[in-house]
């Protein structure tokens, strides 16, 4: 009989990342800042199910970054809840994937200081996102909204990916990332890889329901401009019903149609159709039917999330175990590479 002591999950995660061949890498994070929109979902968090197959994929909440304004204590633990809830309920699987909460992986916030002391005053002097949010809470424009990219840096390079997804919004902070990870490579020799943006090709680029210029948003003032993951069917419906249009009561896409161009894309992301399928679909119909085919496309394509999402949230064992189960993992990982770069820095350990 074997006396060998059994591997934890830590341990056992880590020696798999040995001895398994090695797909390329990527990683994504999601702050908890509220449920996520439709335009969310569609432009990059149903691309993420997907990468599961072709990537080697880590998936974090990232409830660090979410502190850089003020949060609500209960609200903001419900928040995090959610957010990994919902990360399971769209088709996120532990078992594929690396999923786990920020701020139960402590290396995270030791790599972002090691970073931050290899990152330019003038570098995040720089930073569109900093100046931003500045402006909207100039009441606390605090150190860790100037320096939250040395963390995000440090959540991207503690797990070695090749890849990293990025709207255009966030390509700013991954150049960033790439000169923190040479800079510090070029000081103490091959500890980081240098991640290469991922521009998703199947993302879709979901406009705002009432000002279809502007991009779809969950903190925007007008409700009906966002169709939130958690709204129930009725809500949906009466949402897209309002939607603006244009005069021309004629699906078809065209310039200067920004509204039903939008409706149209969202039809099309929903039901795989193309635009000019769709064209031929409603010719002769109104854009009364056709919002309501809309509304019926997206209630089914939410209506399983849904269900899973409420299912995950009423079973609280089974969340926080694979909270647990998903810590431990990242922690494996980043362990290594956090070590690795304070013995190339000269630091002691013990």
């Amino acid at each position: 009989m074997s006396t060998q002591n059994p591997m934890t999950p830590a341990e056992t995660a880590e020696n798999q990342e040995h001895t398994a061949p090695r797909k390329k890498r990527a990683l994504s994070c999601i702050q908890p800042s509220g449920i996520p929109t439709l335009g969310n979902y569609l432009g990059a968090m149903r691309n993420w199910v997907g990468m599961q197959d072709e990537f080697d994929c880590a998936f974090a909440v990232a409830d660090l970054h979410a502190i850089t304004v003020r949060q609500e204590p209960a609200k903001f633990r419900r928040q995090i809840n959610e957010m990994f809830a919902l990360l399971l309920a769209i088709g996120l699987d532990p078992e594929k994937s690396l999923l786990f909460v920020q701020s139960h992986v402590p290396a995270h916030a030791e790599l972002a200081w090691l970073l931050a002391c290899h990152t330019q005053f003038g570098e995040l002097s720089r930073m569109t996102q900093f100046k931003d949010k500045a402006a909207k809470h100039a009441d606390n424009i605090n150190l860790g909204l100037f320096a939250y990219p040395a963390l995000m840096a440090a959540d991207i390079l503690l797990y070695q990916p090749d890849y990293v997804p990025v709207g255009a919004d966030q390509k700013q902070h991954c150049e960033l990332t790439r000169d923190i990870a040479i800079r510090f490579n070029n000081l103490y020799g091959n500890v980081f890889t240098i991640p290469e943006p991922y521009i998703m090709k199947n993302g879709a680029r979901i406009r705002s329901l009432q000002e279809p210029t502007r991009k779809m948003s969950k903190s925007d003032e007008n409700a009906n401009a966002y169709i939130s993951l958690k709204d129930d069917p009725d809500t949906i419906l009466r949402k897209f019903k309002r939607a603006v249009t244009d005069s021309d009561a004629c699906v078809r896409y065209a310039e200067g149609k920004d509204g039903v161009n939008n409706l149209m894309e969202i039809y099309s992301a929903v039901t795989g159709r193309t635009l000019p399928e769709i064209e031929r679909e409603f010719e002769g119909k109104g854009y009364g039917d056709f919002k309501a085919a809309v509304a019926e496309a997206v209630i089914e394509e939410l209506r399983p999330i849904q269900q899973r999402f409420d299912e995950y949230m009423k079973d609280k064992a089974q969340l926080e175990a694979l909270m647990k189960q998903g810590a431990e993992r990242a922690y494996a990982v980043a362990r290594r590479t956090l070590s690795k770069a304070m013995k190339k820095m000269g630091f002691v350990l013990v």
